[in-house]
C-alpha cells in the first residue's frame, strides 16, 4: 500500500455529500506507548513520533463550536461565499475519531444542509448528508468520500481524516516554510492513508517546531500527482495549549480553484454530548 517519494453543492448537492528535528529528544508519551506493527525503520519512528506529539497537543479540548466563513475561487478568480458552522466532539481516545456536525446558513440555495461525520481509523468514516430541498438524509458512500465538499476544494475525506491512527508516518526533513506571511521551521513528515479507500496515496505535512501544529499539508491524488496544497494560517492559542488554525487556504493546483475557510472566535465546553451527533438530529434540528 505504501509509496515511497519520489515519486470535486450548488449543481449537484446529491453528488458531493481536522485538517498537521532529528535532534529534538523523543517525547516520554511516545517512548512508553506501544509502536504499531508498521513501524521498521528510524525515519518510520520518528515521523510517528512527531505525529504523536502534534496529536497530542490538541488533546483535552472536549467540545467546541465556531462560525466560519468559506469562499471558493475559480480559475478565473471569481469568488462565492458560504457560511456555515461547526460542532464538534472530541473522541473518547486514540482507536475512535471526532465526531462532527457542519451546518451551511447561506446562500439560500445550499441553506439548512447539513453534514453529520463519524471518524473511524481504519473503516470508512459514517457521514451523513440533510438536503432540506428533500427533507432527507442520506448516507455518504465510502465511494464518494474524496469528491468536493459543497463544491470547494476541501473533500469530504479532508474533514474527517486528521485522525493520528489513519496513517503510517515517515520523517522527511527539516524545512522552513512561510505561510500568511509568517516563516517558522517545521517538521516535514509524510503520511501514507491506512484506510485502502482514500481519495489520496500520500500527504506531506509541515508541523511546527514550537507549537506542534500543522501548517501545510500537500496533498497526492491516487496517482502520485500533486494535487492540492492547505495552508493552515492564524493560529490562536485558547486556554492552557489549545491552538486553532483561523485561515486555512485549500488551492487546487490541478484546477486553478482554490477554497479559503475563515474561522471566527472558538468556543469549547459549550455542554455537546453525544446525542448531539446522531442521524436524527440533522431532520430535528437542521
Amino acid at each position: 500500500m505504501k509509496t515511497k517519494a519520489t515519486n470535486p453543492l450548488s449543481k449537484s448537492l446529491l453528488a458531493m455529500a481536522s485538517l498537521l528535528a532529528l535532534a529534538s529528544p523523543v517525547p516520554a508519551f511516545a517512548q512508553e506507548a506501544e509502536l504499531p506493527a508498521w513501524i521498521d525503520t528510524d525515519s518510520e519512528r520518528r515521523g510517528y513520533d512527531i505525529a504523536i506529539r502534534s496529536d497530542n497537543s490538541d488533546n483535552g479540548f472536549g467540545d467546541s463550536r465556531v462560525e466560519a466563513t468559506m469562499t471558493l475561487r475559480n480559475a478565473a478568480g471569481q469568488e462565492t461565499s458560504r457560511q456555515l458552522s461547526f460542532q464538534t466532539l472530541e473522541r473518547a481516545d486514540n482507536t475512535v475519531g471526532d465526531k462532527s456536525v457542519v451546518v451551511f446558513h447561506t446562500p439560500a440555495d445550499v441553506e439548512g444542509t447539513a453534514l453529520l461525520s463519524h471518524a473511524h481509523i481504519l473503516e470508512p468514516d459514517d457521514q451523513w448528508l440533510y438536503l432540506p430541498a428533500l427533507a432527507r438524509v442520506r448516507r455518504i458512500s465510502s465511494a464518494n468520500k474524496s469528491g468536493p465538499f459543497v463544491g470547494s476544494e476541501f473533500a469530504f475525506e479532508d474533514f474527517t481524516a486528521v485522525e493520528l491512527n489513519k496513517y503510517e508516518h515517515n520523517y522527511l526533513t527539516t524545512e522552513a516554510i512561510t505561510v500568511g506571511g509568517e516563516t517558522l521551521p517545521t517538521d516535514v513528515v509524510e503520511r501514507f492513508p491506512r484506510y485502502e479507500n482514500s481519495g489520496y496515496s500520500r500527504q506531506v505535512s509541515y508541523i511546527d517546531q514550537t507549537i506542534h501544529q500543522v501548517r501545510r499539508i500537500e496533498f497526492f491524488d491516487r496517482r502520485g500527482d500533486h494535487l492540492k496544497t492547505l495552508d493552515l494560517g492564524d493560529y490562536r492559542e485558547y486556554g492552557d495549549g489549545i491552538w486553532r488554525a483561523h485561515r486555512l487556504v485549500m488551492t487546487n493546483h490541478q484546477t486553478g480553484k482554490s477554497t479559503d475557510l475563515v474561522y471566527g472566535d472558538f468556543e469549547f465546553g459549550v455542554g455537546l454530548t453525544d446525542n448531539d451527533f446522531v442521524r436524527g438530529v440533522l431532520e430535528r434540528q437542521y
